[in-house]
């Protein structure tokens, strides 16, 4: 299975999320980092990602050869984090036929109602349980 996660600006949700998928999975994925920026691919190939890339062709290109695309929701939302996901980037996740499993941050002038009000490493365990769960039934 091959898992792409998202992230910009500081990389710190994107760096969580890839240590617990680590945790919870192990070796059995293999684990891609998607940054808008170096400083996120970085933080995120620091926590355990298999391999890194960078900026929005680096997203473009690689949505569609995933399995998986784990992120915030604002990575379907054009010109979120703080403008850093581009129209394309946020069409190219969008349109992917990967799953995606997204981490409900009421943030990017987005709000979920129905979604519980809890620490972000709360929503980052049960998509990984969610993942690990996902896979077992394939």
């Amino acid at each position: 299975m091959r898992i792409a996660v998202v992230d910009g600006q500081g990389g710190g949700m994107g760096k969580t999320l890839v240590e617990r998928i680590r945790q919870t999975l192990g070796s059995q994925v293999e684990i891609l980092a998607l940054g808008t920026n170096a400083l996120a691919t970085a933080a995120m190939l620091k926590a355990g990602a298999d391999e890194g890339a960078t900026g929005e062709n680096a997203i473009a290109v690689n949505a569609s050869r995933v399995d998986y695309i784990l992120g915030s929701v604002g990575i379907l939302s054009a010109n979120s984090m703080l403008g850093e996901l581009t129209p394309r980037m946020a069409a190219a996740i969008a349109e992917s036929p990967a799953q995606k499993i997204l981490i409900p941050l009421n943030r990017c002038s987005l709000f979920i109602v129905g979604t519980r009000d809890e620490p972000l490493i709360k929503h980052i365990e049960e998509a990984a349980e969610f993942l690990k769960t996902t896979i077992a039934t394939k």
